[in-house]
């Protein structure tokens, strides 16, 4: 598509009574050129098993081919119609609670054969019906999908075959290398293979989890080819990914390899939901979008985001349009709302979309009108924005499951702590403070030389060829920065039985084989200018010993003072920072600002942070973009530090030097001449 796409979802199905004409005028009067449809509404298309009504479906296209808005449709596979659950009941999902019941979305074991085949038969019927209609022009595959623990026989069957394949059916191997004599979990003969539910073993429990997240990659790919034997070749097959939820958009999907799943995809798409009003940041947005992009290292769709939300998430004057650039900002080419309309019943009665329950006018909807505006005007400067970062963060659901098995406890006594995304985000939201951008790396990623610093957040769980790029990495030049709890085991969660980090101790210079929880310890012998509070160790700790690296910070400790905290060690032509412990924000800034001047990724960007947050990219022109979003409730002043350009949003001239004026919840556009 060489326009910016700006949408919603549309169920014509839900609405209370008839206003679809009335609807498509208030879409075309807030620019909005296309919505989503379809994937909601299994039981509406097919009643009765083999009985088919696309009637809504048509009755859609055909008013809005008319009024000239474009289509996205979806296959309707992740909630299963009532009559399909009462006929096969072994269809919902067995997981750790047992057999779940019918009712909620997403609660089908999407492995079952009985399943495969009824959802093909619907997506078959339905790509039919809608392949040739010229305002289709793409597909999104299922919906934010998951494998909702499915572990049922069938697929513990399924697990076993794989171990077996993995381990050349040597099971003596598989049983050394998982460490199943410990509590007498030995399993001596195939047949015996228990119910993996009910292990204590991580190396096992993570294996099975690995395994749960290859049956969505295949059905992600099983779908996209049923959609492709039907599809032109003007139209995408996309999915909309989401991320780990903690009451928002938060960190690497558990559920789910986005890398691995997006090789399916034309185009990657995702859903990212956040608070807004006065705990409005961007952040969510920007690890979302940064993520998304990289999967397939091009740009991406928002194919759900909010509107209004939840109540407490109704936006200030100004910030919906923030939020919409900002998505821009990052790469996307579109922003469609979950949804257009408030429904009337049931589970998401309270999520509220442009629209409330009255259908009118209001101050959501009047501001997505000027953004749909804005879009139409400006989308020939900012579709297509291309990024190229130099910073990129190496992330791995291995990890991810490890650290949940084994995770990083606060204290002996203490039920507290951080998972795998604690961290992650720990990293990423001091960069993007900073306004350093970022791309993410698989840990399978073979190229690493396109980036000049890779940062490795707790990446527990590693195969050896991993470790050994990375010391290659740096030995070419790249500058690697490493955290506690990085390189701990290798990809079967075994513990290495050499010192810490392992293999990582080549380029790192540093080694280790105790860590404790940090109680009154704070960080010296750093030239950093931080507060008491803000040199605190916090969480955990490692007591690194110096090989060949040099220190940076130690503990201030009367018994831990001999040992490191933070070093940094030159290999080869490039260098590798070793973070020992949890630190404060502030501390990350200080030493990763004493990083990137030494390597050189240090600019006048940087003089500005957080809340004004500074992305570019190069747009289809060719020209430099640069969006300087405001994130406060405050006017912020900010230094303009490239080249002479104009100012979209008010189409006035900037020169090097101007100090650009924003207004709360506000941004400017520059596009460098």
């Amino acid at each position: 598509m060489e326009k910016l796409l700006y949408g919603a979802a549309y169920y014509d199905e839900y609405m209370p009574y008839e206003r679809l004409e009335e609807d498509i005028k208030m879409m075309k009067n807030a620019g909005i050129n296309v919505v989503r449809i379809a994937e909601s509404t299994w039981s509406t298309h097919e009643p009765q098993d083999g009985v088919f009504d696309f009637s809504s479906v048509n009755r859609v296209l055909d008013a809005m081919e008319e009024a000239g808005i474009d289509v996205i449709i979806g296959t309707p596979t992740y909630a299963i119609p009532a009559w399909l659950a009462k006929a096969y009941p072994e269809i919902m999902v067995t997981d750790r609670t047992g057999r779940r019941l019918y009712g909620a979305r997403q609660i089908m074991d999407i492995t079952h054969s009985a399943y495969r085949y009824y959802a093909e038969r619907i997506i078959r019927k339905l790509m039919k019906e809608t392949c040739c209609r010229k305002n289709v022009i793409g597909y999104q595959l299922d919906n934010e999908t998951k494998h909702y623990g499915t572990s049922s026989v069938n697929v513990q069957q399924a697990f076993v075959k794989y171990i077996r394949t993995k381990f050349k059916d040597n099971i003596k191997t598989f049983n050394h290398e998982f460490g199943l004599d410990y509590w007498s979990n030995r399993i001596n003969t195939w047949e015996d293979f228990p119910d993996v539910r009910g292990t204590i073993n991580g190396s096992l429990g993570c294996e099975f989890e690995k395994f749960q997240r290859g049956l969505v990659e295949e059905f992600i790919s099983w779908q996209a080819d049923i959609v492709s034997e039907y599809k032109r070749e003007d139209q995408f097959i996309t999915h909309n990914f989401d991320y780990e939820w903690r009451n928002q958009t938060f960190g690497v999907q558990p559920s789910l390899d986005h890398f691995k799943t997006a090789k399916a995809l034309t185009i990657s798409g995702c859903d990212i939901y956040h608070p807004t009003q006065d705990f409005l940041t961007g952040k969510e947005i920007a690890f979302g979008g940064d993520l998304i992009r990289s999967t397939k290292k091009d740009n991406y769709y928002i194919l759900e985001t909010q509107a209004q939300g939840f109540p407490g998430w109704v936006p200030y004057e100004g910030q919906l349009r923030l939020q919409a650039f900002s998505h821009l900002a990052s790469g996307a080419d579109s922003v469609m709302y979950w949804h257009w309309h408030s429904i009337h019943n049931s589970f998401e009665t309270y999520w509220k979309g442009l629209l409330s329950h009255d259908f009118k006018e209001n101050d959501t909807y009047l501001e997505a009108v000027s953004i749909g505006r804005e879009f139409a005007a400006l989308s020939n400067h900012l579709v297509h924005l291309k990024k190229k970062n130099a910073v990129a963060i190496m992330v791995s659901n291995e990890a991810l499951s490890a650290l949940n098995w084994f995770k990083i406890e606060a204290g002996a006594r203490e039920n507290t702590g951080c998972n795998y995304n604690d961290i992650v985000r720990w990293i990423y939201d001091a960069l993007y403070e900073m306004n350093i951008e970022c791309d993410f790396i698989s840990a399978d990623d073979a190229v690493l030389s396109g980036y000049q610093m890779i940062v490795m957040p707790a990446l527990y769980a590693i195969n050896r060829e991993a470790l050994e790029r990375l010391n290659q990495y740096v030995e070419n030049g790249g500058c690697l920065v490493a955290t506690f709890k990085t390189a701990f085991t290798n990809e079967n969660v075994k513990v290495w039985s050499e010192e810490q980090p392992g293999v990582l101790s080549k380029c790192l210079g540093v080694t280790y084989n105790q860590f404790t929880f940090p109680v009154a310890v704070r960080l010296k012998g750093d030239n950093f200018f931080l507060s008491e509070e803000e040199r605190k160790a916090e969480l955990f700790m490692e007591l690194l010993k110096p090989q060949e690296a040099e220190v940076i910070s130690r503990y201030d400790h009367y018994n831990w003072k001999k040992y490191a905290a933070v070093t940094v060690n030159f290999y080869g032509k490039g260098r590798a920072v070793y973070i020992g412990c949890k630190t404060s924000t502030a501390y990350l800034k200080e030493l990763f600002t004493k990083i990137l001047k030494e390597i050189g990724l240090w600019s006048a960007d940087q003089k500005a942070a957080f809340p004004v947050i500074i992305r570019k990219g190069i747009n289809t022109k060719g020209k430099k973009v640069i969006y300087y979003l405001n994130y406060s409730k405050e006017e912020q002043k900010v230094r303009y530090s490239h080249t002479e350009g104009q100012e979209l949003l008010t189409n006035t001239e900037v020169k090097e030097g101007d100090i650009l004026t924003i207004k709360p919840w506000n941004l400017c556009i520059i596009e460098e001449k």
